[in-house]
């Protein structure tokens, strides 16, 4: 049992960092690829890159042996890049909701409102402030410790927290994030769906104005929508079941076991692993550039196939 359950926490941890580190290297390497949509995918790629290699190979030993080998420094540090990568993976979820908002509803700004620069500023300004804010939680919100509670097991890595700051984390990284990102998705799926009936009547050889054409986004950027839109909902569907465990935890008087919340936190952290398995489904690009890195081909000439594709499709 337990050699089986290391052997698919194993694969887990390498499908997560091997993956991520794909995307990492298509979007760097790739000046085709460098759009302001896919420098959003590459800090997210990078915070669940830092995901497979810090926060799941020792939450993975917490669960199986049901205890905390490692002490108070790497219990810290292991709580302070959780909140870390958790803050920047929401701020880059809440970036990918707006970048998709504007190209789907206002297609013709889109050049002028999403830039290059300005996609930069934010990703840096995202991860400065994670910083932050993961070191203020822990400084003011309570601490982690490797608790010792004199059994055959060495400690626990538990969190104390007070109340106050346990609604700020939970507004500021789950419900006011979540909410934005509903919020603009709702509209982009109902922009979208009224301009594919446009598109339809268009088929059809009935009228329509230039005007109203004009402001139809692309299929590639509705379909780049689409799949932005997958990779959202599989993160909410991956962290809702431990935030609402701690809300559960924290305001009620139904105790959530340390053991549950656990496996809850080592499936969101499984989330960072599902992401390039969307890529590999729904983006040709990664699909080619995944197999001219894994070809070792990536700085050959037959790299310029890249020039053959959109990066949008």
């Amino acid at each position: 049992m337990y050699v089986m359950l290391y052997v698919c926490s194993a694969a887990s941890v390498m499908l997560t960092i091997l993956g991520n580190i794909l995307v990492v290297i298509s979007v760097s390497h790739f000046r085709q690829l460098h759009t302001p949509s896919n420098l959003i995918v590459l800090s997210l790629a990078a915070a669940d890159f830092l995901v497979g290699i810090f926060l799941m190979p020792l939450k993975t030993i917490q669960i199986i042996e049901g205890c905390w080998y490692f002490g108070d420094t790497f219990c810290y540090f292991h709580a302070l890049f959780g909140f870390l990568l958790t803050s920047v993976s929401v701020s880059n979820m809440v970036f990918i909701a707006i970048d998709r908002y504007v190209a789907v509803c206002d297609p013709l700004l889109y050049g002028t409102k999403i830039t290059i620069p300005l996609v930069q500023l934010s990703i840096t300004t995202s991860w400065i402030s994670s910083i932050l804010y993961a070191w203020a939680i822990l400084f003011f919100k309570g601490h982690y410790l490797s608790r010792d509670d004199g059994s055959a097991c060495l400690g626990e890595c538990v969190g104390l927290y007070t109340d106050a700051w346990g609604i700020v984390d939970l507004i500021v990284s789950f419900i006011l994030p979540c909410t934005v990102i509903v919020c603009l998705y709702a509209k982009v799926f109902m922009v979208a769906r009224r301009h594919s009936k446009v598109m339809n009547l268009a088929n059809q050889h009935i009228f329509v104005k230039d005007a109203d054409q004009n402001k139809i986004p692309k299929k590639s950027e509705r379909k780049a929508a689409k799949t932005l839109g997958i990779v959202i909902s599989v993160f909410l569907l991956f962290w809702v079941p431990f935030y609402l465990c701690a809300i559960i935890n924290a305001y009620t008087d139904v105790v959530v076991s340390d053991a549950i919340i656990n496996s809850f936190i080592w499936l969101a952290y499984l989330n960072s692993g599902m992401n390039p398995i969307i890529y590999a489904l729904f983006y040709p690009w990664f699909q080619k550039s995944a197999k001219l890195i894994m070809s070792l081909k990536i700085c050959s000439p037959e790299s310029s196939i890249m020039n053959l594709f959109s990066v949008n499709h």
